[in-house]
């Protein structure tokens, strides 16, 4: 049963697309990370990689909208082997359109991957990173060892190119809970997060977002494995805030699978719920004009963006 569409139903909500106003594509599932909270069981052994041809196809319905901003996920989105020629195409259209990376830091420090840092720099790619705690013990946890050491290096390497200073390349960090609870306040947790990289270790950012973690995926596992799935979807339930509904990412979002297939979140992607129209439809197959008012696809894990203050991509929402 869809509680998430009940409750909408209960409070006559009506969850519609707005006017589009982010791309984001999952480009594979390969990582260089297997992290406990990862919802797209990505890792280093997952063969799930977008292909040239299908990058050329999404930059071609790109050119024709008017879409300012392309968001970039995996995975590691940076270890296929055409994400500069992704970012260049995008960077090419005119107008250029504004790109996000979502980067887990340490692929920075691999080897091919070096001088990755200075090409997004210079293509001003604004970057997301996943940074799960200001505390070395919480982030190894969560993602192994010696990552919380390689995400700092990465970090300081960031801020030596202007990123977290100079205005054309913003640096975001993400907060994800290490166990079934909602994140913390995002603005009191944000001037933590400030004091305490800055004071350890010089690191300046521009925000931090946190993000609540869905039961699916790898998280979903591991709430199954210690039989608190059901605890911590009663407590996303009760949590629900109907003021969350007009943030959420699913409004202003297209997003796409590594096929080019497409869904309303990335959520809904890995769960395969992919818009259809007696067949699955492609990105290339859909009409811009007419993505305005249509119906949102809902299940029980939308309860998670819509717990508490909200989770979107772009972090807690009221």
């Amino acid at each position: 049963m869809n509680r998430f569409a009940q409750k909408l139903s209960e409070q006559s909500i009506s969850l519609r697309r707005a006017r589009p106003e982010i791309l984001q594509v999952n480009v594979g599932k390969l990582c260089n990370l297997i992290c406990v909270h990862c919802h797209v069981n990505a890792g280093p052994k997952r063969k799930e990689i977008m292909t040239r041809e299908t990058v050329d196809r999404i930059i071609d319905w790109l050119a024709n909208t008017e879409i300012p901003t392309v968001d970039l996920t995996g995975g590691a989105p940076e270890m296929i082997p055409d994400f500069r020629y992704f970012i260049e195409r995008v960077k090419g259209l005119q107008p250029s359109r504004h790109v996000i990376d979502r980067c887990n830091l340490t692929i920075l420090l691999q080897d091919r991957y070096r001088d990755l840092a200075e090409f997004l720099a210079g293509k001003e790619v604004e970057i997301i990173a996943s940074m799960p705690c200001y505390s070395a013990d919480n982030v190894n946890a969560q993602r192994g060892d010696g990552v919380f050491e390689g995400s700092i290096a990465a970090l300081q390497s960031l801020n030596s190119l202007g990123y977290g200073t100079n205005p054309a390349l913003p640096l975001h960090l993400v907060y994800n809970p290490v166990g079934p609870f909602l994140p913390p306040p995002q603005d009191q947790f944000e001037a933590d997060y400030k004091r305490e990289l800055q004071k350890h270790f010089g690191i300046v950012f521009n925000r931090l977002y946190t993000l609540t973690n869905l039961p699916i995926g790898r998280f979903a596992a591991y709430l199954h494995h210690s039989n608190r799935l059901d605890e911590y979807m009663q407590l996303l339930i009760e949590a629900f805030n109907p003021a969350t509904i007009d943030g959420l990412m699913c409004r202003n979002t297209i997003s796409v699978g590594w096929r080019g297939e497409v869904y309303d979140c990335d959520f809904n992607q890995q769960l395969g719920m992919q818009w259809n129209n007696g067949q699955p439809i492609f990105l290339w197959d859909v009409n811009p004009d007419s993505l305005e008012d249509r119906e949102i696809m809902t299940g029980n894990h939308c309860f998670g963006c819509t717990a508490g203050a909200g989770s979107s991509c772009g972090g807690a929402i009221v």
